[in-house]
């Protein structure tokens, strides 16, 4: 499945919103000014979706993991390779790098930095569809790619899509990028990409 470059554009425009108001709650939570971007959107058959991910991020990558359900449900990740998710640790809390790439400080900012951004976009999706959607508590993982890919299809056979979002922390002159997936049934997939149509139609109209 790909996405026409309408429902690309507007799915941007969407996740914008969504990435707008993560960074305003993780500026307010660190005292920086973050920005966050989303240079690119893609889909891409759960099969292929290790592949794809292999072009952007090392092999052992820290992700934080949180299931959604509702008319709308799959699994969302954050996934950064470690490089990053030491310099984006450093970036938020000034504290000096350690030897240990994913120290313990470094586990803390990340679980929060996950779920402030999967709360952020997957909220702004339940706002435009005019539903409730839960989530579970956010997991942190540290594990190969591979390890990350082959947990999240166990005993999930619906999953058949998943949704890569690039996105790029910016503040304190520097830039990190990390990785938001979503993972979705071919149901809540088409139901998504819908609402975000009629989404922008109402936009046009205003």
């Amino acid at each position: 499945m790909e996405l026409t470059p309408a429902q690309h554009d507007a799915l941007i425009e969407l996740l914008n919103i969504g990435f707008g108001r993560a960074a305003a709650s993780l500026s307010e939570l660190t005292g920086h000014r973050v920005l966050l971007d989303v240079p690119n959107v893609s889909v891409h058959p759960i099969e292929e979706l290790s592949a794809a991910l292999r072009q952007v991020v090392e092999d052992e990558v820290a992700s934080v993991h949180q299931i959604f359900s509702g008319p709308v449900g799959g699994d969302a990740l954050l996934i950064l390779d470690h490089r990053a998710a030491g310099m984006l640790k450093e970036l938020l809390t000034n504290e000096p790098p350690l030897p240990l790439p994913i120290d313990p400080s470094a586990r803390e900012v990340l679980t929060e930095v996950g779920n402030i951004l999967l709360n952020a976009c997957l909220g702004t999706f339940g706002n435009i569809l005019k539903v409730q959607v839960s989530f579970s508590v956010p997991h942190l993982n540290l594990d190969t790619l591979h390890e990350v890919m082959r947990s999240l299809l166990i005993n999930r056979e619906g999953l058949r899509y998943a949704l890569v979002v690039h996105a790029g922390f910016k503040l304190r002159d520097a830039e990190v990028r990390g990785y938001l997936v979503i993972v979705l049934s071919v149901a809540s997939l088409d139901r998504l990409i819908r609402a975000v149509e009629e989404w922008e139609r109402e936009q046009g109209t205003l």
